[in-house]
């Protein structure tokens, strides 16, 4: 599966083939789960520009990550996605005042408890 394919390689730090795996699942994925995988989409490339050091392409990626995700909290399909909120909002505000080394993504996976 793309989606826990992708998740993996966000915890190993590789964004950028994160990206294409989030985005292999987003394209074969319902509607209503669309704006989820877009917004897991959106932290990796965060992440990828911030390690780029691009931070409009951080800024505008770590908004729209936001945006999308929220609707989708506390969890969907395994992801803690409160938790990943928490992240994508810190490192809006590390961007915002030019801090662009981010720490690590980490994107808590599993069951429902």
């Amino acid at each position: 599966m793309s989606l826990e394919r992708g998740l993996e390689l966000i915890s190993a730090g590789a964004y950028f083939d994160a990206h294409e795996a989030l985005e292999q699942e987003w394209r074969g994925a319902p509607e209503e789960e669309r704006d989820f995988l877009q917004g897991l989409v959106h932290v990796v490339v965060a992440w990828h520009h911030a390690g780029q050091g691009n931070r409009p392409g951080a800024e505008r990626q770590l908004e729209k990550a936001a945006r999308r995700l929220r609707a989708y909290a506390p969890r969907h399909r395994g992801v803690d996605v409160s938790r990943l909120l928490g992240q994508v909002e810190a490192a809006a505000a590390r961007v915002a005042v030019d801090h662009l080394d981010l720490l690590p993504a980490r994107v808590d996976f599993g069951e429902e408890p």
